[in-house]
């Protein structure tokens, strides 16, 4: 965090947040209780654009992680019911009870700007190779909406778009595989709503689900309940790792986070009874459209082999959108595009949910002084953030802006001694990425786990039924599943 002080101009300005998911909105009441003018863009029509799109998925933590401080003080004046601490919402429960009622607070609804979508963020007057004055210029934020282009003058920018609209490729090596774009027809989201609105293009078909993650692992937990009672449903299981498939189930009954472990042992039971075909050293190289459905080329160890499917479920993980932000000067983590000093914290080679430390303004700091990534955006291509460290990043950095560096310094999060790890399926504007969640019973007796925007199942509701007895969708947990607690480098088969 730079010393240099704000001139009278810039104090003036109002501070831009990108994205009106959770992050945002939290972004925006910390900024007002520090005596900010918050002005947020978000691209969707609504706010929780993203969650909206996960609206069937069940979180794993808690309401107790899942609502701001700052967000609860504007809201209980408002006579505003806070639901219960210990119930784990569904992603439509978050937008309508918590989400929509914030967003209609006065001095809340007064900041947001739907429909609007940033596509740049620069300094004005000045590109990214220019110096002299650069930490005293405003930022210019150019953003697209139905009434044309419009530029933004501000003093600080908080991008909290998230990572949701920026899945990464089917291909190899980061790549897309040949033939990806014209497949599109043929694959869906991420999260696709198996069991609700979108059962018909599952039931009776061949479906492929590409991933070793916890969304791919609720997939074909949902998967399974269709198959149960739809007769043809095939459903196989791609993934790019070799040999035993015991990492892909985590730590079963071992696991130190209960409900991850409980997702892995539904899946292991899957498998081991045929209802799930794991498919593994299977490596897409192209994709092709045929007369009945999608061809899907892999390389393998016995050589190029191909499979035909009707669907295909792409849980391969997020990645940050960083072109809008070309013109800044940013210091990236060069492995999980995160910012430098948060990359090794978080880098899923060495860390999983619980390793994760707290942290704020300092950790977020890029060379552009009052620029910051926050949110899933922040955690980059990682797949560990957890919706209540979001918070607590935007408390830092609020308090950083108001020139309050010792607030920004004192970190104020604590959790579960394992962390209750998710990723924030819900955060924005390009909106963000899905939430990984690890569970775990607290000395207090409450219970967290693994999910999609804040993550943490309680072992009560994420339920002792069979995988395929479940009368509803299966709790879901977006990320890798480490059974080991200290990432995939603690895995001896890695």
């Amino acid at each position: 965090m730079s010393d240099t002080p704000i001139t009278p101009e810039l104090a003036e300005l109002p501070v831009a947040v990108i994205g009106a998911g959770p992050i945002g909105l939290s972004a925006a009441a910390h900024l007002l209780e520090e005596g900010l003018t918050p002005i947020v863009f978000e691209q969707g029509d609504s706010v929780g654009a993203a969650v909206r799109q996960w609206a069937h998925i069940r979180l794993f933590s808690p309401w107790q992680y899942n609502i701001d401080p700052a967000a609860r003080r504007l809201l209980e004046p408002t006579g505003w019911v806070e639901p219960r601490q210990t119930a784990l919402p569904y992603g439509r429960e978050l937008v309508e009870a918590y989400l929509e009622p914030l967003a209609a607070v006065p001095v809340i609804r007064e900041t947001l700007h739907f429909k609007s979508t940033v596509t740049a963020v620069t300094r004005l007057g000045i590109d990214k190779t220019r110096t002299k004055g650069r930490d005293t210029t405003p930022f210019l934020v150019r953003v697209t909406s139905p009434e044309g282009t419009t530029d933004h003058l501000v003093r600080a920018v908080l991008d909290a778009s998230g990572t949701w609209n920026q899945p990464n490729p089917l291909g190899q090596a980061g790549l897309p595989a040949p033939g990806e774009d014209a497949a599109s027809a043929f694959v869906t989201t991420a999260l696709p709503d198996v069991v609700g609105t979108e059962r018909d293009r599952f039931a009776g078909r061949t479906v492929m689900v590409v991933g070793a993650g916890h969304s791919a692992a609720n997939t074909l937990i949902n998967l399974g309940q269709v198959a149960r009672n739809e007769p043809g449903t095939r459903i196989l299981w791609a993934v790019r790792a070799s040999g035993s498939a015991q990492k892909l189930y985590g730590g079963g009954d071992l696991d130190g986070l209960p409900a991850r472990g409980q997702l892995g042992s539904r899946l292991r039971t899957l498998v081991s009874d045929g209802v799930v075909e794991l498919v593994t050293d299977f490596t897409i190289t192209r994709l092709d459209t045929t007369d009945t459905g999608l061809a899907v080329t892999a390389s393998t160890p016995d050589g190029p082999r191909t499979i035909e499917v009707d669907v295909l479920v792409p849980a391969t993980g997020f990645r940050p959108d960083l072109d809008l932000l070309r013109e800044l000067r940013l210091d990236l983590d060069p492995a999980v595009e995160a910012p430098r000093a948060l990359g090794p914290l978080i880098d899923p080679e060495f860390h999983s949910c619980g390793t994760v430390p707290a942290h704020g303004a300092d950790v977020l700091a890029h060379p552009d002084k009052d620029f910051y990534l926050v949110g899933m955006k922040s955690y980059g291509r990682a797949p560990t953030f957890l919706l209540a460290t979001g918070y607590e990043q935007v408390r830092s950095v609020a308090a950083a802006i108001a020139g309050d560096l010792d607030a920004a310094s004192r970190l104020q999060l604590e959790l579960p001694e394992t962390g209750v790890c998710s990723t924030d399926l819900g955060g924005s504007c390009d909106t963000p990425a899905a939430m990984t969640s690890a569970a775990t019973t607290t000395a207090a007796g409450a219970s967290c786990g693994t999910g999609a925007t804040g993550d943490a199942a309680a072992a009560t509701d994420a339920g002792a039924a069979g995988c395929c007895s479940a009368p509803e969708p299966q709790p879901v947990m977006v990320g890798i599943p480490t059974g080991t607690v200290h990432g995939r480098s603690g895995d001896p088969d890695y």
